[in-house]
């Protein structure tokens, strides 16, 4: 049995963990905007990249039905379907468990957003049946980006890992500049600070607070459709453990920093990648969560985080 180089193999599992936690940190955005705003963790958000990625699924089995063989056009079809659907789904879950909830006792919403997941959880069990979903792989080829002579271990870099960094970079780019530079920025920023000041002062809260979930719910979708993409299978069930991992990158980079969420993703991405490569691959999830808690010890706001102030 060959046994790879020690750096050829270390190089490609840090090629495999910032893919991995490129995908964990667009999901772990929708956790710290929410709570960035309104205080509260939205636990339906794993269920709505869920939906983002059998949304994708679903459009890439029709386009593939009418013989679309553009790879690019089916990329950008498969997208627009994906964000525009499951935007709706992240507007729905706003106004139907946590407006009429906004002035409660923190553990109600808290109560109506897992009820929310379970909901979720079922109808698309139902709708579309408790097996594994296939498809087909879209974007084939890749690059070597070191070794591979002699039968030696090969490092390599697919177009797909490739377009998954590119993507989510320039996502995170844009994503920073709007909330940097524009109004809604401006708003999202006002309303962390102060509900009722920002409300006094003109802006318009509930607004404010749906299109945020909004923007997460998109977010959630494009993962959805890159995990489609990368792994190629998907159930019912993936939003459950993708949520929790996603939460855990949120309070492990900052709970309520942008920064942080995609710094604590690309973590969680690296500590399971190296974890499956050196130790017991079926142990992967304890050391995330050992870390989270030996970070949560020494530095309790988390990496990027600021320390919370009380409001008197």
């Amino acid at each position: 049995m060959h046994v790879p180089p020690p750096m050829a193999y270390f190089l490609q599992q840090l090629v495999n963990g910032l893919v991995l936690g490129s995908i964990y940190g667009l999901i772990a955005i929708g956790y710290t905007m929410v709570y960035g705003i309104v205080g509260m963790i939205n636990f339906a958000h794993g269920e709505i990249y869920m939906l983002g990625a059998f949304l994708a699924l679903i459009a890439f089995v029709a386009l593939s039905a009418i013989g679309l063989s553009s790879v690019p056009l089916t990329l950008v079809i498969v997208l627009v379907v994906a964000v525009t659907f499951t935007a709706a789904w992240g507007w729905t879950v706003e106004r139907v468990a946590y407006r009429p909830l906004r002035n409660s006792p923190r553990l109600a919403p808290l109560i109506s957003a897992i009820g929310v997941s379970i909901f979720l959880q079922n109808f698309v069990q139902l709708t579309q049946g408790a097996r594994s979903k296939a498809i087909q792989p879209v974007l084939r080829g890749g690059v070597t980006l070191y070794g591979g002579g002699d039968g030696g271990f090969a490092v390599t870099i697919s177009w797909l890992q490739i377009f998954i960094v590119v993507f989510t970079t320039v996502l995170m780019i844009g994503f920073t500049l709007l909330i940097a530079r524009t109004s809604l920025g401006r708003a999202q920023r006002a309303c962390s600070q102060d509900l009722k000041m920002a409300s006094l002062l003109g802006i318009d809260v509930d607004k404010t607070i749906s299109t945020t979930f909004v923007i997460g719910a998109a977010l959630a979708a494009v993962a959805g459709m890159l995990v489609t993409l990368y792994y190629g299978v998907i159930d019912f069930f993936i939003g459950f453990l993708a949520g929790i991992k996603a939460f855990t990158a949120a309070v492990l980079g900052g709970i309520g920093s942008l920064p942080g969420a995609m710094l604590g993703g690309l973590l969680i991405g690296l500590i399971e990648a190296f974890w499956s490569g050196y130790a017991a691959a079926e142990y992967k999830d304890v050391a995330v969560y050992g870390i989270l808690v030996l970070v949560l010890t020494v530095r309790p706001q988390g990496l990027l985080g600021r320390p919370m102030i009380e409001k008197v």
